[in-house]
C-alpha cells in the first residue's frame, strides 16, 4: 500500500503518536461510525490493551480519547482548553460527544479502562475497544488498532480501496529499479506519486512539504526557549535552553565538535516539546520526532548551498524510506521496540540527508541501510512509561548517527554488501522475537532498573 508523505509526517501533539495522536483519531472514527449507523448513545466505555494499558497514563492516552470524543483533531488541539474540558467532565460526570451531538454520563476513571489482560485474538498489541449502548439496550462494539506513527487501522480497512499512484514499489530494490530505469532520483519519483495521490501540482506539493518543515523548525525554536520541568512525574528539567545558551555564549571559541553540540540541541529541543505535550510533527512517530528536524536543521545551518529544494528532496526521500518500513516491518515501539521508532527515523534521516546533498540513489539506499544496521535490537523501555528517559537523549544520538551514516555512504560509490531490504527484514524479525517487556510496556530494562525519583 502506498504511504503518502502527509500520512507519515503529520502535525500533532506529544508525547506519543501511537498513544496520544492515534487515540484522538480512533475516537473520531468511532463517532463517525456511530453517526453512519444513526446510533443514539446513552452509555460509552473504552478499553485499552497492550502497551496502551501499561504506559497509557504516562502518554496521556486517556486525554487523547477524550480529545477525540470532544471533536478535536491532532493538528488543532489546544492543550489548555482540553485540560479545562477534562476538569469539567470530572466535575459534572458527563461528556458532550461531538459529531453525534450526545450528552451522556461519563466518569473518566470508570469509563476508560486500562486493561492489562492478555488478548491473543487481536491483530495488534495496541488495541482500543469502543463499546456503545443505546436506549433500547442495543450495543455496538468496535476495535481500532494504533499501529504506530498516528496510524489507525480497523477491520473495515481490509476492504478499503487503495488510491493508485504512478510508480508502485514494495521494496527498496523495486524503488531503485524503477527510479534508475527512468533516470529519476528517488525524490523525483515520489514527487510524481504525491502529485497524483494528493491531486496537487508541483508548487502546491512543495508548499505543503515546506509547511511541515516550518512546524518542525518552530518546535526546535520553542524547545530551545522553554525552561522548567517537563512534568511533575520524573521531575526532569528541560535542558535544550541551557545547552542553547551555552553554545551561543561560547560562539567565539572554536570547537570542531560544535556542530555535534548543535545537532544535540536541535533534537533535544523537539523531544522536550514532544514530552511536554507540545506541537510537533510525527517523523515518523512522536517518540522519534526530534531526529529528522535536527538533521534537516543541520543541513540548513551547516552544509554548503543548502536551500528549500534540498529540504523538499530530504522529506520526499525520507517518506519513501519510511513507507518501506511501515509496509514491510513496523514503525511502532510496541511491535518492534525502539528500533522501530528511533531506528526507522534515523534511517529515514540518513537517506533524506543524502538526497538533500544530491547523492546517487544507491548512496541514499546505503545511508538508510547503515543507519538501521546500527540500531538493530534497540529496546523500548521508557521509565514510568514516559517519553523522557531514555527517549529524549536517544533522539540526539539518533540524529548524530544519521549524519554519520550519510557521510559514510556518500564517501563511497553506493555499492555495498547489506541491502536496505535485508536490514528491514532483519529489524522486523528482531522485533518479533524481542520480549514484550522491551516493547513499550515499561516492564523491563531501564524502566524497572532505574529509580523513578
Amino acid at each position: 500500500m502506498y504511504v503518502s508523505i502527509f500520512n507519515l509526517f503529520k502535525v500533532g501533539i506529544g508525547p506519543s503518536s501511537s498513544h496520544t495522536v492515534g487515540p484522538i483519531i480512533a475516537s473520531r472514527f468511532f463517532l463517525k461510525y456511530l453517526e453512519s449507523k444513526n446510533f443514539k448513545v446513552k452509555y460509552l466505555k473504552i478499553k485499552l490493551y497492550g502497551s496502551l494499558a501499561y504506559t497509557g497514563l504516562g502518554h496521556g492516552t486517556h486525554k487523547g480519547i477524550i480529545a477525540g470524543l470532544l471533536g478535536y483533531k491532532p493538528d488543532n488541539l489546544n492543550l489548555d482548553l482540553l485540560n479545562r474540558e477534562i476538569l469539567n467532565i470530572n466535575r459534572k460526570s458527563h461528556i458532550a460527544l461531538a459529531i453525534i451531538d450526545s450528552n451522556i454520563p461519563f466518569d473518566i476513571k470508570k469509563n476508560i479502562i486500562f486493561s492489562k489482560e492478555t488478548r491473543n485474538d487481536f491483530d495488534y498489541s495496541n488495541t482500543i475497544e469502543f463499546i456503545a449502548e443505546n436506549n433500547d439496550g442495543s450495543i455496538i462494539s468496535k476495535l481500532y488498532y494504533s499501529i504506530g506513527g498516528g496510524f489507525i487501522q480497523c477491520d473495515d480497512d481490509l476492504d478499503s480501496n487503495e488510491i493508485q499512484v504512478r510508480f508502485k514499489f514494495n521494496s527498496a530494490k523495486e524503488l531503485l529499479e524503477i527510479a534508475n530505469s527512468r533516470n529519476y532520483k528517488i525524490h523525483e519519483l515520489i514527487q510524481e506519486n504525491e502529485k497524483q495521490y494528493n491531486s496537487l501540482n508541483d508548487d502546491e506539493l512543495k508548499s505543503k512539504i515546506l509547511d511541515l518543515w516550518s512546524v518542525m523548525n518552530k518546535s526546535i525554536y520553542n524547545g530551545m526557549q522553554n525552561t522548567g520541568k517537563i512534568d511533575n512525574n520524573l521531575n526532569l528539567k528541560k535542558r535544550a535552553n541551557h545547552l542553547y545558551k551555552k553554545l551561543t555564549k561560547n560562539s567565539r571559541e572554536y570547537d570542531p565538535l560544535d556542530v555535534m553540540d548543535w545537532v544535540n540541541v536541535f533534537a533535544i529541543a523537539v523531544s522536550e516539546e514532544n514530552a511536554s505535550f507540545g506541537k510537533i510533527v510525527t517523523a515518523p512517530t512522536n517518540g522519534a520526532a526530534g531526529i529528522i528536524p535536527a538533521v534537516i536543521k543541520y543541513y540548513k545551518e551547516f552544509t554548503k548551498n543548502s536551500d528549500d529544494e534540498g529540504v523538499i528532496r530530504f522529506l520526499l526521500t525520507a517518506s519513501a524510506i519510511g513507507s518501506l518500513y511501515k509496509n514491510n516491518a513496523s514503525i511502532s515501539g510496541a511491535e518492534a521496540g525502539c528500533q522501530g521508532e528511533i531506528g526507522v527515523a534515523c534511517s529515514m534521516a540518513a537517506g533524506g540527508l543524502a538526497s538533500a546533498l544530491n547523492a546517487t540513489n544507491e548512496q541514499v539506499e546505503n545511508a538508510a541501510e547503515i543507519a538501521m544496521e546500527h540500531n538493530l535490537g534497540l529496546t523500548c523501555d521508557p521509565i514510568n512509561g514516559l517519553v523522557q528517559i531514555p527517549c529524549i537523549e536517544r533522539n540526539a544520538m539518533g540524529a548524530i548517527k544519521a549524519i554519520n551514516a550519510c557521510r559514510i555512504a556518500i564517501s563511497e560509490s553506493g555499492q555495498h554488501k547489506v541491502s536496505l531490504d535485508e536490514v528491514i527484514a532483519t529489524m522486523w524479525e528482531t522485533g518479533k522475537n524481542m520480549s514484550s517487556i522491551y516493547k513499550e510496556t515499561s516492564k523491563g530494562g531501564l524502566a524497572v532498573n532505574v529509580t523513578e525519583c
